[in-house]
């Protein structure tokens, strides 16, 4: 390869597309057109371009770029969810990078914390960066103050919980039913005191699985008895220490319905830590890794999450392709998977 001589770089600095023509012996005019797949370049240049890049190191920058087109996209979305390291958000995540990766787009991804201040710090952050278009997986209850973004054109989807004071797409799960079917499940085992652990009430979908907890209760003729009920496990040390007062009174509930992935965990750590796994039922909303190792198996109401993911992401992309339809809300079902924990029988715990 015929090379050019480079002008001197400071260590530090990020190699240039000017070092680059110098390498190869082109204009910076040629490179840029390389950088941007032009195909008029002859194949024998391209080759030296690329050449001198990879020698250099050389990265394009793809913001500046994206500045320099014409529909200024950046081909970056931005995604918030509860937890990047909790099984569902990362699954999520990863079902949303599959589709993004088919076009070419890259993900960017927060975790929220269930705090409504981060998920307005984080999603600006996003938009100040020019995302194409966000998902989320709203902390707070009022989404407003996305008003004027989407206004002024950024697409948006909600995901696993709709926005509030906003008029925007969403997908999410059928919560509500799925806890109805959890409880039921329970009292065709013949259960008739089941506790509830949740999440914080303020939580939609905690909110929502409550209701199905207490709707199948009241259709049963049960009363929901506050004493078993508790929406502050958001933890596994809260859920396990909540257990363990439950299993404690002197009228223990038979079964247990947990409503979130790290509740049920924790319930699991306490039933095993008092020797009760096999005595007390339990079913759990959400799937974990290894619940169908344990013995016995965990039965739990298991989301769709590749669904609620693929759906979410090509419901943004048509709208980054233009799809100026009516917003809607798609609701995923989801499904009882029964591994021996949900079908211990009520007489367990007395025997």
């Amino acid at each position: 390869m015929t090379q050019g001589v480079p002008p001197p770089r400071s260590p530090r600095s990020r190699p240039t597309m000017r070092e680059v023509a110098a390498l190869a012996g082109v204009a910076i005019k040629t490179v840029s057109r390389v950088v941007n797949g032009v195909p008029t370049v002859d194949p024998a240049i391209v080759a030296r371009v690329r050449e001198a890049a990879d020698q250099l190191g050389y990265r394009p920058n793809l913001t500046a770029s994206s500045l320099r087109r014409g529909d200024g996209r950046t081909a970056t979305i931005g995604m918030l969810v509860e937890d990047a390291a909790n099984p569902f958000s990362a699954a999520l995540t990863r079902t949303v990078e599959n589709v993004a990766r088919e076009r070419g787009v890259l993900v960017l991804v927060g975790s929220l914390d269930e705090d409504p201040a981060r998920e307005r710090e984080l999603a600006r952050a996003l938009i100040d960066r020019r995302v194409d278009g966000l998902v989320i997986v709203p902390a707070g209850r009022d989404q407003s103050y996305l008003i004027s973004e989407q206004g002024s054109g950024t697409c948006m989807v909600f995901i696993d919980r709709e926005a509030g004071l906003l008029d925007a797409d969403a997908v999410v799960s059928d919560n509500r039913q799925g806890a109805v079917t959890a409880v039921n499940h329970l009292l065709k085992a013949g259960h008739r005191r089941i506790a509830y652990l949740g999440d914080r009430a303020s939580i939609s979908t905690a909110a929502l699985r409550f209701d199905g907890y207490r709707h199948a209760l009241e259709v049963a003729q049960l009363k929901c008895d506050e004493e078993i009920v508790l929406h502050a496990a958001a933890s596994e040390a809260a859920a396990m220490a909540a257990t363990e007062r439950f299993l404690s009174l002197p009228d223990p509930p038979t079964a247990l319905f947990t409503s979130q992935n790290l509740v049920t965990i924790g319930a699991v750590r306490a039933l095993r830590a008092l020797g009760l796994q096999d005595s007390v039922a339990h079913v759990g909303f959400d799937d974990f890794p290894l619940a169908d190792l344990l013995s016995p198996g965990v039965s739990v109401i298991a989301q769709d999450v590749e669904q609620l993911g693929k759906q979410a992401a090509e419901m943004l992309f048509h709208r980054l392709d233009g799809d100026q339809s009516p917003t809607r809300t798609v609701t995923v079902p989801t499904r009882l998977v029964e591994r021996g924990s949900g079908e211990i029988p009520a007489g367990a715990l007395r025997d």
